[in-house]
């Protein structure tokens, strides 16, 4: 089997490393900065955990390798601006948007897309940075340099936020996992939710879809649609073309992880839908310190990425799971108790989710 190099050494590359090991598949997540020389790169499939990265030797040389897998697409989806355009050429709905380019367009954009305009920065920004919620008496805060910069979208009035977590191979055929119903605070998620019967209907549009945009893009592997949920069904928030925070909950709670269905597709591997028979939950660790005494709850799976631990970092995630959802929500009671109170409102609303 051919090894893996992964453009980007975060936790998603070292979830993808520890993923492939059992299936003696080497995957090598690598930094923008490793020396080209010093990898296996001729003989790999390449792929990437993050969307867009700096010019360097080793992007040099992967941007002309033809087995990096969706090499092309990234960029396409790392622009908000081509990404938007993307959905509005296939027809798929999202919320009400434009090119955000003078700061005389204000009194038009009010006019258009309502009181609350969000403003968001065409690349990077991610966990709520490079965003901004503004009213008519707020856009003198924006900063200069973000007109041209930005896409500016309505605010949407959403009753829940949902992703959906699904996998392409080479000859079209998709898989999904039932949806994740999210939980974020201040851009970041803090809490997702998976139950094993997920609403139909939401289910059947929202993989209706992703598939039209994976077939669009010919993608292969795993990609994320955050939506809204709205009166009429679902919104296209954000898609990312790559293993998602909000799928870490299948490690443990489904037949195959993310992980292993990102490298089975872009192997050409077997690409069975994945089996998830129980309610699950993932609890993202930010800003805490690492606590073995989580471990005493016989329903925890601790997955500790080893950063250093500051504010509002992402530095650990909790999986739980099991069939019985009353002797999950009673895991969780007693979970909360073990961490600091921010994470109270999260736990309680997946409690509520569960019910």
């Amino acid at each position: 089997m051919k090894p893996v190099c992964v453009l980007g050494n975060g936790q998603l590359g070292r979830m993808l490393r520890q993923a492939g090991e059992p299936l003696g598949i080497a995957v090598f997540p690598v930094g923008t900065d490793a020396q080209p020389e010093s990898l296996p790169i001729q003989q790999s499939v390449i792929t990437a955990e993050i969307e867009r990265w700096p010019e360097t030797a080793l992007t040099r040389e992967l941007a002309s390798h033809s087995a990096f897998v969706n090499r092309d697409i990234f960029p396409r989806l790392a622009d908000r601006l081509t990404q938007k355009q993307l959905l509005d050429e296939l027809g798929l709905a999202t919320a009400p948007w434009q090119l955000l380019q003078d700061e005389a367009e204000w009194p038009q954009i009010f006019t258009r897309l309502g009181e609350l305009a969000i403003v968001k920065r065409r690349t990077g920004g991610y966990d709520g940075r490079g965003q901004w919620r503004l009213r008519a008496d707020e856009v003198a805060s924006l900063p200069a340099e973000c007109y041209g910069e930005c896409i500016v979208e309505q605010g949407i009035n959403f009753s829940g936020e949902v992703s959906l977590v699904g996998a392409r191979a080479n000859d079209g055929s998709t898989v999904f996992y039932p949806l994740t119903h999210n939980l974020h605070q201040e851009g970041i998620l803090r809490t997702s939710v998976a139950l094993p019967e997920p609403d139909e209907r939401l289910q059947r549009q929202a993989e209706h879809m992703l598939s039209a945009i994976m077939n669009q893009l010919s993608y292969v592997g795993v990609m994320a649609m955050e939506c809204f949920i709205v009166a009429d069904g679902l919104l296209i928030n954000e898609l990312a073309p790559r293993v998602h925070n909000s799928g870490h909950w299948t490690q443990n709670g489904a037949s195959i992880s993310q992980f292993e269905l990102h490298l089975r597709a872009i192997l050409e591997l077997p690409l069975p839908t994945p089996v998830v028979s129980s309610p699950a939950v993932m609890v993202n660790l930010i800003g805490t310190e690492l606590d073995y005494q989580w471990l005493d709850l016989p329903l925890v799976h601790l997955h500790w990425y080893e950063k250093e631990v500051r504010s509002a970092r992402k530095v650990g995630h909790l999986n739980l799971s099991h069939p019985d959802a009353m002797t999950l929500s009673l895991t969780l009671k007693a979970l909360q108790s073990m961490l600091p109170q921010e994470y109270a409102s999260g736990i309680s609303w997946a409690l509520s989710r569960l019910a």
